[in-house]
């Protein structure tokens, strides 16, 4: 069994490390991370408690009582979820920038002028209505905030490192040398950035209320990514986007925080047509994960923690009353590193199946309007049961889903849990006979009298 583990092992250490690796070391990748948990997390759960408090659930009349307020309570949830892409656009452009390891507040400013001026459509300003490009500057404007701000960290980062840029004299304060060097690079991207707006804005589209309307690249950028977004709203990419979660975490890498990186501008779309939706349809959401996955931590380990509290082996014990408080939490990395979890060849399995199952009955279940989709994005941290519960909005089938989830991570983790068990139990009882042999030695020598020497008198 030894012998198979340290082959299962260099396996893993030789084929699967590189390739992830490289995958999460991305600064792009990082940045956009960084970015979402940053700049936006904060807006979209403090904007969800505005949602959740304008569409309560039908208990003791509240949904009737809070009805003619409704359009009141909205304008916190609008005003901050409703606009996280443009603080996304500054976000991501603030990141790369520290990662570029150049001054990151001037492109961050610059991001989200060059952002909006991408979202507002080239014609006379009276005319135009903030609701009209609102939707534009949440969910639906991610992408183009995300390009935008990689675009000007790199466009600034550029210039400040050549030729094409205004240099002061060293006698020169700091702050009024920093704001000549950002003037050309302002001055390229407002430029470029509105002169591809203007020509976009030149041709129109009908939307959904059967209005012609202008085109601005978020619009457009949604029309030619909208086979995508559905692509991503599908089973197989909830199927690959979970098994490269528990890959990267295999070898060491946080699953979720790379794909987010990659895939939360689908999620967090999606999530907004479901707000937005009196019926919501979007299954593949950040929550379908976060709240329905990742039970206990990635990987649905909560069952482990149980296990653990009453096994026979010493270490699997230990790691048991050291995991059960963050567990509560939805943290797993006790259990994640403790038992392990990395490049276990027997604990892999369970590990990567058990979610894949999970994800399987949840998109079912949402396909089927059995509980409702996802609306709601909140901390991972939210105890399980209740997550369910305000992750759909008050349905208490959100709850139930959850535990039902556990109880299936419960019966498939078990034997493998019992096999480890036993692999551990052997090492610690050969560990323990090798010790007390060594006692025993020990003792030994120490009893033994020592001979005394005899010398020859002079």
């Amino acid at each position: 069994m030894s012998k198979m583990i340290e082959r299962s092992s260099d396996w893993f250490e030789r084929y699967l490390v590189p390739p992830l690796s490289t995958l999460a070391s991305s600064i792009y990748l990082q940045a956009i991370r960084d970015a979402f948990i940053i700049f936006t997390l904060p807006l979209i759960i403090a904007g969800s408690v505005f949602l959740i408090i304008s569409t309560p659930p039908p208990i003791f009349g509240l949904d009737t009582l809070l009805k003619p307020y409704y359009n009141a309570i909205q304008v916190p949830f609008e005003l901050s979820f409703g606009l996280m892409a443009l603080f996304l656009a500054f976000g991501v452009a603030y990141s790369l920038s520290q990662y570029l390891r150049t001054e990151p507040v001037q492109p961050g400013i610059l991001a989200m002028v060059v952002f909006l001026v991408a979202s507002i459509p080239v014609r006379d300003l009276n005319t135009l209505t903030f609701g009209e490009v609102l939707p534009y500057l949440g969910g639906q404007g991610l992408l183009v905030a995300i390009l935008i701000g990689i675009l000007t960290a790199q466009v600034m980062h550029w210039f400040r490192g050549s030729r094409f840029t205004i240099k002061l004299p060293k006698t020169v304060p700091s702050n009024v040398k920093r704001a000549f060097e950002a003037l050309v690079p302002t001055l390229f991207l407002l430029t470029v950035i509105w002169l591809i707006e203007w020509f976009v804005s030149a041709h129109t589209f009908v939307n959904t209320d059967h209005k012609i309307q202008q085109l601005t690249l978020p619009i457009l950028l949604m029309h030619v990514f909208q086979p995508l977004v559905f692509v991503q709203n599908s089973y197989p990419a909830a199927l690959l986007e979970i098994i490269l979660m528990m890959l990267l975490w295999l070898v060491g890498i946080h699953g979720m925080n790379v794909v987010t990186a990659i895939a939360l501008p689908f999620w967090i779309t999606t999530l907004s047509s479901n707000v937005g939706a009196a019926n919501g349809h979007g299954i593949v959401t950040e929550p379908f994960f976060h709240i329905f996955a990742h039970l206990g931590g990635s990987g649905a380990t909560w069952p482990l923690v149980i296990y653990m509290l009453r096994s026979r082996s010493s270490q699997l014990r230990t790691v048991g009353k050291v995991a059960l408080g963050p567990a509560i939490f939805n943290i797993n990395e006790p259990v994640t590193f403790g038992v392990p979890m990395m490049l276990n060849p027997i604990m892999i399995i369970p590990f990567v199946l058990v979610p894949v199952v999970i994800v399987t009955i949840n998109y079912i279940v949402f396909a089927l309007a059995w509980v409702h989709v996802p609306v709601v994005m909140q901390p991972f941290t939210v105890p399980i049961g209740l997550s369910g519960f305000i992750a759909t909005g008050g349905d208490v089938r959100g709850s139930l889903l959850q535990f039902f989830d556990l109880g299936i991570s419960a019966i498939m983790y078990y034997p493998f849990f019992k096999a480890w068990e036993r692999v551990l139990v052997a090492r610690e009882e050969t560990a323990t006979k090798l010790e007390e042999s060594r006692t025993r030695t020990t003792q030994i020598q120490h009893q033994t009298p020592t001979p005394v020497g005899t010398g020859k008198e002079i």
